[in-house]
């Protein structure tokens, strides 16, 4: 019997691997979005949490020097964010891409596959129609020999 032997097994084997590494180019994205995101996140709460700060000092009573150094923080508070939401917007489209880069990936990988089953299944039945044949063949053989004796 013929063993089976798929006519695009390599290049199956390359989208693979390309699939392979999409995939961690993609989990790779996710985790520095993951980490500008959070990194944001600190910032609108630091920012939040020293305002609410600075007004509950403004009712109780603050000092000018006290209103300029709240001020001046959550300026720099402010510019710190504003750098990290355009991080944030960079590092969401990089991930989006590789996440469609990653499902034609998978997209061309199930192709390949899908092309490998139906490809085995013509095999097995080409397989068990060269059987049969050969299997005719020794019986009419043997028959013709019954029939000469």
């Amino acid at each position: 019997m013929v063993a089976y032997q798929y006519k695009f097994a390599k290049v199956l084997t390359v989208r693979e691997q390309e699939k392979t590494e999409t995939e961690m180019a993609y989990k790779e994205a996710v985790m520095a979005f993951e980490k500008v995101a959070t990194e944001l996140y600190t910032l609108l709460k630091k920012k939040e949490d020293t305002t609410d700060d600075q007004n509950n000092h403004l009712i109780q009573g603050l000092s000018i020097n006290h209103i300029h150094h709240y001020a001046n923080y959550i300026e720099g508070l402010q510019k710190r964010i504003d750098k990290l939401q355009k991080e944030v917007i960079q590092a969401r489209s990089k991930m989006h891409w590789f996440e469609e880069r990653l499902l034609e990936k998978s997209l061309e990988v199930r192709k390949f596959e899908k092309i490998k089953e139906k490809d085995y299944e013509l095999f097995q039945q080409e397989q068990q129609r060269l059987e049969t044949i050969q299997l005719d063949e020794i019986s009419s053989l043997k028959f013709q020999n019954k029939e000469i004796r």
